[in-house]
């Protein structure tokens, strides 16, 4: 945990229990390395909760060791990576050549099927503290710079992006008296699905702080912007020092100094955040700086509490590559190198979350590769990594790639209390990632849900009944009846605990357990938004069938498309006809026309039988999706094809 001892959050808590869905680490790890769980967003529904925790750092990093290390079969070397090792590609895949290992730093060699690249701030990074600059991917770390030639040098499109990290503070110098408390909850909730509960009591969570900024610390800002490149520099500005043929690209970096200057004469959050049960180090979140130390010293004193706070390290700026992320399949591997799979930041994103995400879905495809299996591709409508991935790869980005609830179409089918029946039987059945205790898990809490749902169903009784029953909960009399108990499980005010002391059998053992009860109640609250939104789903799944050859030349097909569509195709490279329509500025009059080139060309590879009538179409199904056999009419071809909402 190179920067914020926390995992989670809105959209991002949606990532951890998918990454843990698919058998992913962090959740389990989070879970016994947690020092403050809280679960955000609980005024709304719990589609868009975000469970979150603050994280002992020595526990987390002892506890991912641990299991890395005891991992069969898997060999750890510590060394930098300054290289590549290609030959020449495969005929029967896109790329000009091929990847087959890696060239460390003291010139030996490793062999490889396939090759992940998530190097995290390091591609030709540079750290920024004041005026000051030198190479570094993290404070202490040397930057890969060689590796980034050779990746640039290969055709990838490469761009700037730059981030922060906040000073560090000494906690027995921070007067707490007088802060806002952010209690923890009480019982905390787990990331993983595997995990009972926490291994820390709930007494025992540590408290977090609030405190805010003021006229004062802006006006230390806005008098020493001088000193400060990292916030004045973007793409119009001056060239990367070290780097002059680069240019960063313009970008919104939430440092205070861009708070200070996008949001002027307003105060501004400041968390003081522990970073374990005994370590003396505070995390001030929300206030990366990358102001002279001298100066992030004024700025911190000037703050309520913090007023005899001792800095133990300053703030500073890191300005690295990426790679746009529109060179990668849905697989995450390379268009230009084959078996070349990127994950994390060198694909625009930032997070811990976004990056374990893709890292979940990059090692499944490199294995698979390997192995000559079909990639494990995970759709926008079946969680939040396939959202991730979408728009990574289908709409590319120019700022810092954040997951929010807001990006994703299908909220109320896609929720953190689902994720494993949504990943976990994929994960096991098609990538094989998912252990069999997990699985059998899954398998028994879907069994679980579906009988709980049919018992609830089968028990009907009148509005006066019910009412009788459960006095508590105020049912409308407008309701027809009889009414069920998975109908009255829907008001806010009715839970499995009510129902089972009203109708003990057969509720009570439903009740008892736990997870159960609570997922029982959230698949009544959303019963109906799921199905009605099922419609649209399935609209976006026939889309996502329809596959694009991964060769076609965009500039030579004899298609009606104009310039711009071309280049934007071209660009993107989208795999599907439901990716095309969520570009910008491709029109449904150019989805059209593509559609009916790609249409044409199929019925030319596959002439006309028994099974292809005329005037219809049959297209490989995506691997991600259950078969979908899609037939097209020229009538229907004006009403298709534009419905993905976004």
């Amino acid at each position: 945990m190179s920067c914020n001892p926390s995992f989670g959050g809105i959209g991002k808590g949606h990532l951890m229990r998918e990454v843990d869905a698919l058998d992913g680490l962090c959740g389990r790890i989070c879970d016994v390395a947690g020092v403050h769980y809280k679960v955000l967003n609980r005024s709304k529904g719990p589609a868009v909760w975000g469970l979150r925790a603050q994280i002992d750092r020595r526990r987390y990093r002892d506890g991912v060791q641990k299991e890395i290390l005891s991992t069969p079969l898997l060999t750890v070397r510590e060394a930098s990576v300054e290289d590549l090792l290609l030959t020449e590609p495969e005929t029967n895949h896109p790329g000009k050549c091929q990847v087959t290992g890696v060239v460390l730093g003291d010139g030996s060699t490793v062999s490889a099927g396939s090759v992940i690249l998530t190097t995290g701030t390091f591609l030709r990074g540079v750290i920024l503290m004041g005026l000051e600059t030198h190479p570094a991917g993290r404070l202490g770390d040397q930057p890969a710079v060689w590796l980034a030639q050779t990746l640039e040098k290969l055709g990838f499109t490469v761009g700037r992006l730059k981030t922060g990290t906040p000073p560090r503070l000494a906690k027995d110098t921070i007067n707490f008296s007088g802060l806002e408390e952010r209690v923890p909850d009480n019982p905390p909730v787990p990331f993983s699905f595997l995990s009972k509960a926490v291994w820390i009591k709930p007494e025992d969570q540590l408290l977090c702080y609030l405190t805010h900024t003021n006229l004062k610390a802006q006006q230390i800002v806005l008098d020493n912007l001088h000193l400060n490149d990292h916030v004045r520099e973007t793409n119009e500005g001056p060239p990367v020092r070290m780097w002059p043929h680069l240019r960063l690209l313009k970008a919104y970096c939430p440092s205070f100094e861009s708070k200070v200057l996008r949001f002027p004469n307003r105060e501004h959050q400041v968390w003081l955040e522990p970073e374990g049960l005994e370590s003396d180090v505070i995390y001030p979140q929300g206030l990366s700086m990358t102001l002279p130390p001298e100066l992030q010293e004024q700025v911190i004193r000037s703050i309520r509490g913090l007023e005899k706070a001792r800095i133990l390290q300053p703030g500073y700026g890191v300005q690295y590559d990426f790679l746009d992320p529109r060179q990668l399949t849905a697989s995450l591997e390379s268009r230009l190198v084959q078996r070349l799979f990127f994950a994390g930041q060198i694909n625009g994103t930032t997070g811990y979350e976004e990056a374990a995400a893709q890292g979940v879905i990059a090692g499944i495809n490199a294995c698979l590769r390997v192995q000559g299996k079909p990639p494990f591709i995970v759709s926008r409508t079946e969680g939040y990594v396939g959202v991730l991935i979408d728009d990574l790869t289908t709409l590319g980005t120019t700022e810092p790639y954040r997951m929010f609830t807001s990006r994703v179409e299908f909220r109320m089918s896609l929720r953190p209390d689902n994720a494993d029946a949504r990943l976990t039987h994929r994960g096991f059945e098609e990538a094989g990632c998912v252990s069999q205790q997990r699985y059998e898990q899954a398998v028994q809490m879907r069994a679980a849900l579906e009988d709980g749902i049919a018992t609830l169903k089968s028990l009907q009784f009148s509005i006066s009944k019910w009412s009788h029953l459960v006095p508590e909960v105020p049912i409308s009399s407008n309701r027809r009846s009889p009414l069920s108990a998975f109908d009255i499980l829907r008001y806010p005010e009715a839970n499995m605990e009510i129902l089972a002391r009203a109708i003990p059998e057969p509720l009570r053992k439903l009740a008892e357990w736990r997870e159960l009860s609570e997922r029982l109640k959230i698949e009544a609250a959303y019963e109906w938004c799921v199905v009605n939104q099922q419609q649209e789903i399935e609209e976006v799944r026939r889309d996502e069938a329809l596959r694009l050859p991964e060769d076609i030349d965009y500039f030579a097909i004899d298609a009606s498309l104009s310039a711009e569509v071309r280049e934007k195709l071209n660009s993107s490279r989208p795999q599907t006809i439901g990716a095309v329509s969520r570009i910008p500025g491709v029109t449904p009059a150019a989805i059209i026309n593509l559609l009916r080139f790609v249409k044409a060309e199929k019925l030319k590879a596959f002439p006309q039988t028994g099974k292809h009538s005329s005037g219809k179409m049959y297209l490989k199904k995506a691997t991600s999706q259950t078969p979908i056999s899609s037939e097209i009419s020229e009538e229907e071809l004006g009403s298709t094809f534009v419905k993905t909402p976004l």
